[in-house]
């Protein structure tokens, strides 16, 4: 992904295989289904019942993995890892899974999400004498567990999981067991899939496709799952709280092709243009979506104006990402080299451009002024959610509120400094009722907290600094 340009990066990917002879390979693949989840690391650690091999780097899976690399990955059982790094920067320490040792054995562990209490944990873990390797808060689980008083990974993490606040979706890998956990909100993706007689978890139904896995069902909040000698078996380590899975999961972090909870994300995001569509009908020429993950919401909203769908939008897939860059001037020139504008046909045209949703505001005024360029007489902004006005302690790297466009301008300033013609959010509700989950049912709530400032768990106080003023 392009940060420079989109504003929005995933969490992290993590997938995990009990009892294959093949293990190391199909992580492999199931990974690079998940490379959406995370560029800066990739990582596989396998058991073969006795020790561990593991090879990690950063960069992409390509870059972090190089011919023969997965040879020596011996064993039937895997965790891997994709990385983004939303908490405790980037370089090859923090990439994932972490490997711990110790006198009762190893461990490997790997981690999606992001816990809110982090700093208070590391702090009082640190007062007592822990030392830690790496920055990033998937580590304090490691060392929350050896306080625990037991030898048994399962009672230890009893023990350990109900201290942390916030979104995790954990895989933790002994010599001979794997036991995967997803916080008591479910806010990020998990699900549980069988490939013959061996099990799966990813974060996204997709890695099961591309190794042939058959989907079994979603990993439940407050849900500990075992693999081991005996099969699987699954038990609670904290009773479920409200539902609340992460909305922009179905707006933009998740493949088109996963499902979450049974829900196609393709569907939901058609479901999503069209809902946008009643709500913000504009007489228009062309409908054109931002290049990837709003082409389903453009079509869907097309369908429901019965304006034409067109490719007025091209993405060059081979811009490297050697183009991030800090300095300003190459971050302005980054949209012209990620996107073009095709004139034949938005030329003479009034456009509807559809974006899944807006962060700073500058892309979506660069995509405007791409497109007038190319002709275009009229250009109309619609975003396929609600405006984003507080920051996500989750696991995303949306910014602090001051620098959240919707949180500090009118929808009319804002599209007076994108220079649209005109400008329109999806509303709260209008997400609900698109994406399709029903609130009213047990399991099926969603984290709406960067658009209603309502969060799902309690956020500590040095994080809600991070919240500012704002006007939104």
């Amino acid at each position: 992904m392009f940060p420079e340009v989109k504003g929005i990066n995933e969490e992290c990917g993590v997938f995990a295989i009990w009892g294959h002879p093949e293990a190391a390979q199909l992580t492999y693949y199931g990974l690079h289904s998940l490379q959406h989840r995370g560029q800066d690391g990739a990582g596989i650690v396998t058991s073969d019942g006795e020790k561990f091999h593991g090879h990690k780097g950063t960069g992409l899976l390509t870059e972090a993995f190089q011919a023969g690399d997965l040879d020596d990955l011996y064993g039937h059982h895997a965790l891997g890892h994709v990385r983004y790094a939303t908490a405790g920067g980037g370089g090859y320490d923090n990439v994932q899974p972490l490997h711990f040792k110790s006198e009762d054995g190893g461990m490997a562990m790997a981690h999606n999400g992001n816990l809110v209490n982090y700093q208070i944990l590391k702090s009082d873990l640190e007062r007592s004498g822990s030392i830690f390797q790496t920055t990033t808060d998937t580590e304090v689980l490691a060392h929350l567990l050896k306080r625990q008083g037991s030898k048994h990974l399962r009672k230890q993490l009893h023990g350990a999981l109900p201290q942390m606040i916030g979104a995790y979706a954990f895989t933790v890998m002994t010599e001979n067991e794997i036991i995967v956990a997803l916080d008591p909100h479910g806010l990020r993706p998990l699900s549980l899939g069988r490939l013959g007689d061996a099990y799966v978890v990813a974060s996204e139904t997709c890695a099961f496709d591309i190794i042939g896995a058959e989907y079994v069902r979603e990993v439940e909040p407050g849900e500990m799952i075992i693999f081991n000698d005996s099969g699987m078996h699954s038990e609670r380590f904290m009773e479920a709280e409200e539902r609340a899975l992460c909305s922009m999961e179905y707006v933009y972090l998740a493949r088109p092709d996963s499902n979450l909870d049974r829900i196609n994300v393709h569907t939901a995001r058609k479901q999503l243009g069209k809902q946008l569509a009643l709500e913000a009908d504009v007489d228009a020429d062309v409908v054109t979506g931002v290049p990837d993950s709003s082409i389903s919401s453009a079509i869907g909203y097309a369908e429901q104006t019965q304006i034409p769908y067109e490719l007025g939008l091209i993405k060059n897939r081979y811009v490297g990402r050697t183009f991030i860059q800090p300095s300003q001037e190459l971050r302005e020139q980054g949209v012209k080299m990620k996107l073009s504008a095709v004139r034949g046909v938005v030329e003479g045209k009034r456009v509807v451009m559809v974006d899944d949703s807006i962060v700073r505001g500058t892309t979506s005024k660069r995509i405007v002024r791409l497109l007038k360029e190319a002709g275009a007489t009229e250009v109309h902004v619609r975003i396929g959610s609600p405006p984003i006005i507080r920051p996500c302690f989750y696991g995303i790297n949306t910014s602090t509120t001051d620098e959240l466009v919707a949180a500090n301008h009118s929808i009319e300033e804002m599209r007076d400094m994108m220079e649209a013609d005109s400008l329109s959010f999806l509303s709260v509700e209008g997400l609900q009722v698109g994406i399709g989950r029903d609130a009213s049912q047990p399991n099926c709530g969603q984290c709406l907290g960067c658009f209603t400032d309502r969060y799902p768990t309690a956020i500590p106080t040095e994080n809600k600094a991070l919240i500012g003023a704002g006007k939104g």
